[in-house]
């Protein structure tokens, strides 16, 4: 073990900053928001992400929910007032302040008024054709909650909730592209997780774009070695034409990359619970959506889940076998509420084994198999640590009831932001910040988790300290991998709803506004 990893996993969460306190972690994330802000939705950052992005805004909702619940929907409302008629939300919707060259593709490649218009596309608003994890009902529920009187008198569940069920019955739709009841992404950017080794297998049977036929932006404000490769951007561009020139109609197209993503659709199961909360809060009938919860997380049991390995794997469709990668997609079905207990036990042990080693070689989860060859503690989804996973997973263990593991990977999520600037992700071994700083959701969620902590622990309790098991869940240590490259049955109807803090653990949700206190 490199002394670098020993430093960093001995140093207590929160404490390489020993003068930061809550309140001052929360004054710099604000800060990060309000400097991201366009007037109208949030960047994810100024240069490297200048429009907005889906599941970026969701999760930046939920975190804004908390100092600024009207920010909070309007955010939302912005990205769904681009909503395709036939259901999907559009991964980027474009700013038609930002000039062409600042982003690619842009819009004048995706051409979605005219090419997408058979789908629906709006005609006034540029997007692409591709989507991202639907994680945006949760994200309306808990901004909901946080300021009920402020959202109803703004009409703001009742308005979004038709919107939301269509964008769901899109994808438990047309996007049911192998019959077997799960979604299935037809891009690797629609993952979220751009270039996972997940991906390599089923990238390769694309043609990539000639060389020179594009010109990559992204490399104009990041790190190449931080960046997916020229011939994935390559594959990326090839998949996204082919898309676009059959009108992003997913019947006709003739699709070369079309995955079962397990954490893609964990994301849309915990949809359906949400969408039964609002459902009842407006005084609809919530049946429909517990129905497809369970019929969905029946689904992704049946389809997904590895014994073997002890993850839930994917599948490709085309090739039609499943893909035997170790990624932290595979994990995120934690968040779902009703997850048969021995399969949860399951992840817990492989979260914490050799291939992930949480809390044993690593203070956050990897976004791969650390003893996979594909391994890179640099190069965006290969390996780092993303904030957003782990908020997630973090929301994941409070669900399967484990509060303990969760309140230490809490700890070691702000303490990362504190000392990272709040970066896109980290090497998960030493913590080394990588992509862009004072990155939106990074902030955001940090909000998000201080809310968490001091309702969990009091006020200022538990920010200081170690992610340690308690000790009744034991942990085994797990062996430290050196594949790679290293940088220095219960049914869904029977379980609790979705409360404030997004698990089925029933917490009181006040019905008092939150300060909205004016952004610095």
């Amino acid at each position: 073990m490199t002394t670098a990893l020993t430093t960093a996993l001995q140093r207590p969460a929160g404490t390489a900053h020993p003068g930061w306190t809550p309140a001052g972690l929360l004054r710099r994330a604000r800060r990060v928001l309000h400097d991201n802000w366009t007037g109208s939705s949030t960047v994810p950052s100024r240069a490297l992400y200048p429009h907005q992005w889906s599941w970026d805004s969701a999760f930046i909702a939920i975190g804004l929910r908390h100092f600024a619940p009207e920010r909070a929907r309007r955010e939302l409302t912005t990205l769904f007032a681009a909503q395709w008629a036939d259901g999907r939300v559009p991964h980027i919707v474009f700013n038609p302040a930002v000039p062409l060259d600042a982003y690619f593709p842009s819009p004048d490649f995706w051409r979605s008024a005219t090419d997408g218009a058979a789908a629906g596309a709006p005609a006034t608003v540029q997007t692409s054709g591709l989507v991202q994890p639907p994680v945006h009902a949760l994200a309306a529920w808990l901004t909901h909650l946080a300021d009920p009187a402020g959202s109803g008198r703004t009409g703001f569940l009742a308005g979004l909730y038709p919107k939301l069920t269509a964008w769901q019955r899109y994808l438990t739709g047309p996007r049911d592209l192998g019959g077997r009841g799960l979604a299935a992404i037809v891009h690797p950017w629609e993952s979220g997780m751009d270039n996972s080794p997940c991906w390599d297998a089923p990238l390769a049977r694309v043609a990539p774009a000639p060389p020179g036929s594009f010109r990559r932006c992204d490399l104009d404000h990041g790190d190449p070695g931080d960046r997916p490769t020229d011939l994935d951007y390559r594959r990326y561009v090839a998949l996204a034409r082919t898309y676009r020139d059959h009108g992003y109609h997913d019947a006709r197209t003739p699709h070369s990359f079309a995955v079962e993503d397990p954490g893609f659709n964990a994301l849309l199961i915990l949809a359906e619970h949400a969408l039964a909360e609002i459902a009842q809060a407006l005084g609809a009938d919530p049946t429909d959506h517990r129905i497809h919860a369970e019929e969905l997380t029946n689904a992704l049991v049946k389809r997904c889940w590895d014994g073997r390995t002890g993850l839930f794997l994917c599948h490709d469709l085309i090739a039609g076998r499943t893909l035997p990668a170790r990624s932290a997609t595979g994990l995120l079905p934690l968040v779902v509420p009703g997850l048969p207990g021995h399969i949860a036990d399951a992840l817990l042990r492989t979260m914490e084994g050799e291939h992930f080693s949480l809390g044993h070689g690593t203070r956050l989860v990897p976004s791969y198999d650390l003893c996979g060859k594909a391994f890179d503690a640099s190069r965006y989804w290969r390996g780092p640590a993303w904030f957003n996973v782990n908020w997630l997973i973090e929301r994941g263990l409070r669900e399967q009831g484990r509060p303990a593991r969760a309140a230490g990977l809490r700890s070691a999520i702000l303490g990362a932001a504190a000392d990272s600037g709040f970066a896109e992700y980290l090497d998960p071994y030493t913590e080394q910040p990588h992509g862009a700083r004072n990155f939106s959701w990074t902030a955001a969620l940090a909000a998000d988790l201080l809310e968490t902590e001091v309702r969990h622990l009091g006020t200022d309790a538990g920010l200081s300290q170690a992610a340690q098991p308690a000790a009744d869940e034991p942990a085994a240590p797990a062996q430290p991998c050196t594949a790679g490259t290293v940088a220095g049955t219960t049914s869904a109807t029977d379980t609790p709803a979705l409360t404030a803090d997004g698990t089925g653990t029933r917490a009181a949700a006040s019905g008092t506004a939150p300060t909205a206190e004016p952004l610095p």
